[in-house]
């Protein structure tokens, strides 16, 4: 299945944190979109590993996402390495994303910067014609690389290069990520309490959200940064 764009987050629940505004938006524009996790989130302080699939499978329909896989990589052991290059790099040359979308630069959680390294690295790789991949059934694989690759925010309150906006779409966003109800706030799970369990950080995610709008004169936005020169056709484009 070929995307228009493809979202890698370190754990289920990240992409709808950072950029599920902009997913369900796309979706709604006609675009096709796809959500690949690393880890299966393993290590999470609530939740089990079951619940947590299930949770997966009801944000990406509330979503509307063409299909979501999980890698199964090690929580919290992500690694730079070929072997794991090697696997992102097959799935990025059978969907050709022409948008890549992943974690944060730097992060709160280790595996969140580590992942944004592994999938910067593997769309770079991905480029190669001298780099051989072969799909599921033996074929070889076309070399590709995405246009562009962009990197959501997440806990920390980094300076984003653009944003988005995502007016009419901030509530199915926060649909999605309440969908994992082991993880976050919902007043009744009286399981371990985390960094992201409490009302307040529900709170600080719409809110964030909000104030990246009213920074365009919009009601709602996300906010990614790049490593790549971003470039206009013309002023037309801007908001």
């Amino acid at each position: 299945m070929k995307l228009d764009l493809l979202a890698f987050g370190a754990h289920p629940d990240d992409v709808e944190l950072g950029c599920g505004g902009v997913i369900a938006k796309a979706v709604a524009q006609g675009k096709k979109v796809g959500i690949v996790d690393l880890t299966k989130g393993e290590l999470s302080s609530r939740g089990n590993l079951e619940l947590r699939a299930k949770e997966s499978e009801a944000a990406a329909e509330i979503l509307g996402v063409s299909f979501r896989k999980n890698l199964n990589f090690k929580d919290g052991f992500i690694s730079n390495d070929q072997i794991h290059q090697l696997e992102l790099i097959s799935i990025l040359r059978e969907h050709t994303p022409k948008v890549v979308l992943c974690n944060a630069v730097r992060d709160r959680h280790i595996d969140h910067g580590k992942a944004s390294d592994l999938v910067t690295h593997a769309c770079f790789l991905s480029g190669l014609e001298r780099l051989e991949t072969y799909n599921g059934h033996g074929k070889k694989q076309s070399a590709f690389r995405p246009q562009h690759v962009f990197h959501y925010i997440q806990w920390d309150e980094l300076t984003p290069d653009f944003v988005v906006d995502i007016t009419g779409f901030l509530a199915q966003k926060m649909d999605a990520i309440l969908a994992f109800k082991s993880q976050f706030y919902d007043g009744n799970n009286e399981g371990p309490q985390t960094p992201i369990s409490s009302l307040n950080f529900l709170e600080s995610v719409e809110s964030r959200a909000k104030n990246m709008g009213r920074l365009i004169f919009k009601d709602a936005a996300e906010g990614f940064t790049t490593y790549r020169q971003l470039g206009v056709e013309n002023f037309d484009s801007l908001l």
